[in-house]
């Protein structure tokens, strides 16, 4: 018996299903379409609040995102990717403010300047060459940069307070960076979707296995994690947004394409202060360079964030290592993902990330004294007293086959779609739900293809996110029109004009 027959099955109720949710919805009010989320609540796991850094990664101030190359030039290309895909998530948050479907913008997100932070005459050279190599560019000529210490403490007090004078030290700022609950668009999203006839939300039902039928149907077996209810649906189209539970649920799918990837669990965790004397002097995001041997994700940075109307200061983040896919999924997940074709990348990855896996290791033995002693590096005057240690969200790393290597270890985000476009599923981390819509974008144009040409979809694309189908990286005046208008309607900077 079948329970449900829909033509969108969106596994997972976070950022990533609700943003794919709400285009389709208007694209097409009248697909069907079901949301189905393993735990009692949508957005509790990676785009949670607390669960992530809330950077709207635009690439302003994240320095593991710029490379040195072999004679010593700077590549930008990662920066120039990212930016113009942050840029379309602002304008469909845009769009969705002024439909009443996102609420007003400062309870989702905040102008939270986005600087970059270094010290060392060498980290110095390297911030220099970077800003040089950035600021010629149109994307990021609003880029400033200084290594006058009285310039610094202006941009933050907190950090520059009781540092020596004599220390070489510099930074880059964007004023108009930004701080963002995920959550909140997530849910806020999901909240209107909810209010549509053709869309339904299922809680706390796993996803047992799904295949797919003759017809190319998808059929997906879900038990409510409560009742032990079977459940047995439909879908013509099927999303595994699932965060670090997508690749599981990919591998079950059966499709050649899921051939080969593996999985590498990171987990992390967060010192947070509420002292309001502390956290009112510091309005940033400072993001510095990540120790010899880390992850891209440990990078570490002191943030503002402000969930739920309050502010408070996050610094971190601190990896480990787990077995885990999920922050509430199970110490199995790593074991149960191992499969004959992935069995090679698995232990080739291993053995090229020794120092990696021993880094892990080594952060997941530190005291609360040593994250306090690393966050004194950033902010001389902390105090133990006024942070508490926070556990963040689970990150998965994508590990895929490689010709040479046999197996590699991805930093990023991609996506895995069948050959005939009826499923896909979206693996890895960061830049994530900040650069969800282009994202999405990209899995309607590759799985709605049809639609898209002869439904004119494309020009309901164009309203939603008016720089579709044209580049930003290449169009300034595109750019400063676009940026003007997502600056003033989320309130980030009312008064750009560059």
């Amino acid at each position: 018996m079948i329970d449900k027959h829909v033509d969108v099955l969106l596994v997972g109720a976070g950022a990533m299903s609700s943003t794919l949710g709400a285009l389709l919805n208007e694209l097409d009010p009248n697909l069907t379409m079901l949301m189905v989320e393993r735990l009692e609540k949508g957005a509790q796991e990676s785009t949670s609040g607390w669960n992530n850094a809330g950077t709207g990664h635009a690439a302003y101030c994240e320095l593991n995102y710029t490379s040195v190359n072999a004679d010593g030039s700077m590549d930008t290309g990662k920066p120039e990717f990212i930016n113009p895909a942050f840029e379309r998530s602002l304008q469909f948050w845009s769009y969705l403010v002024n439909q009443d479907i996102l609420p007003e913008p400062s309870q989702f997100i905040n102008a939270t300047p986005h600087m970059s932070f270094v010290w060392g005459e060498g980290n110095v050279d390297f911030l220099r060459r970077r800003f040089e190599a950035m600021h010629v560019h149109h994307l990021f000529k609003d880029m400033e940069f200084s290594d006058d210490p009285e310039v610094l403490r202006e941009w933050f007090p907190l950090i520059m307070n009781g540092r020596d004078p004599n220390q070489k030290v510099a930074a880059t700022r964007v004023r108009y960076g930004s701080d963002v609950d995920f959550g909140v668009i997530s849910r806020s999203i999901v909240r209107n979707l909810r209010e549509k006839e053709n869309f339904d939300l299922w809680l706390n039902y796993n996803v047992d296995d799904l295949h797919q039928r003759e017809n190319g149907e998808w059929q997906v077996h879900m038990r409510h994690r409560e009742t032990d209810m079977l459940k047995i649906v439909r879908a013509k189209f099927v999303f595994l947004g699932a965060g670090g539970g997508a690749l599981p649920l990919l591998q079950k799918s059966g499709i050649p394409e899921s051939k080969g990837y593996a999985g590498f669990p990171v987990s992390g965790q967060w010192l947070v202060c509420h002292n309001p004397e502390i956290v009112n002097q510091h309005q940033a995001k400072v993001y510095g360079k990540a120790p010899i041997g880390a992850p891209p994700m440990s990078v570490p940075h002191l943030d503002t964030r402000v969930i739920g109307g309050k502010k408070a200061l996050l610094f971190g983040p601190f990896a480990g290592f787990t077995t885990k896919f999920l922050k509430r999924g199970s110490i199995f997940d790593l074991i149960k993902s191992v499969r004959p074709d992935n069995l090679i990348p698995l232990l080739s990855v291993a053995r090229d990330n020794m120092d990696l896996t021993r880094y892990l290791i080594q952060e997941a033995k530190q005291t609360v004294a040593n994250r306090v002693d690393t966050l004194q590096l950033f902010y001389k005057e902390a105090k133990a007293e006024d942070w508490e240690l926070l556990h963040a969200g689970q990150r998965v790393q994508i590990i895929k086959k490689h010709p040479e290597k046999g197996g590699k270890l991805e930093f990023g985000t991609e996506v895995v779609a069948s050959a005939d476009g009826s499923l896909v599923a979206l693996l890895g981390a960061s830049p994530g739900a900040s650069t969800a819509v282009q994202t999405m974008v990209e899995v309607i144009e590759r799985c709605f293809k049809d639609r898209l040409e002869q439904d004119d979809w494309k020009p309901r694309l164009k309203e939603m996110i008016p720089s579709y189908g044209e580049s930003l990286g290449q169009d300034a005046e595109l750019l400063h029109r676009v940026r003007k208008h997502t600056l003033s309607t989320l309130k980030l900077d009312d008064n750009y004009e560059s």
